[in-house]
């Protein structure tokens, strides 16, 4: 079990890098906006006393340290997700990684961004209150294609 644990984490944190690469990538070659997990800092941060839903988090009380605040959500969320499939798929999958699963487990987890985050943070679901909800939706797939392809490239690299 500890074996998996640990596996996991290293696919988590893996697949969270590949995911902040492909920020970096869709920054410099697209001009899309950096990523800003600051807003998440602060939704964790009230997360703490209970409120999981915002009208806007921008109007949320701040924390001091919301972005680090952010960032280690990012990464513990990411190396969560990593023992979370470490754990449906077992040790076989280990000793032979095939995409698909490591695909279709970085698909699913956008349905938390979806249906948790992006309300508590007062966007809607599935970012409906933003301008654009379907580009944020796409680039939402498209990161956590990214998520679920460093979870099979870590996990062959780990073998």
């Amino acid at each position: 079990m500890m074996d998996l644990i640990w596996r996991g984490t290293l696919i988590g944190i893996g697949a969270t890098l590949a995911m902040d690469l492909w920020a970096v990538i869709l920054t410099m070659v697209f001009h899309q906006p950096r990523a800003n997990w600051a807003p998440v800092g602060r939704w964790f941060y009230h997360l703490t006393s209970g409120r999981v839903f915002h009208d806007s988090i921008g109007d949320a009380e701040p924390h001091d340290r919301e972005l680090a605040l952010g960032w280690i959500a990012h990464y513990a969320v990411g190396i969560a997700y990593g023992i979370m499939l470490a754990l449906l798929v077992g040790p076989a999958w280990f000793a032979d990684p095939t995409l698909l699963p490591a695909f279709i487990w970085g698909i699913v987890t956008v349905a938390a961004g979806w249906f948790l985050l992006q309300p508590g943070l007062g966007l809607g679901w599935a970012a409906a209150k933003t301008p654009n909800p379907n580009k944020v939706r796409a680039l939402n797939l498209a990161a956590h294609t990214v998520f679920g392809l460093g979870l099979w490239l870590t996990a062959l690299a780990i073998r």
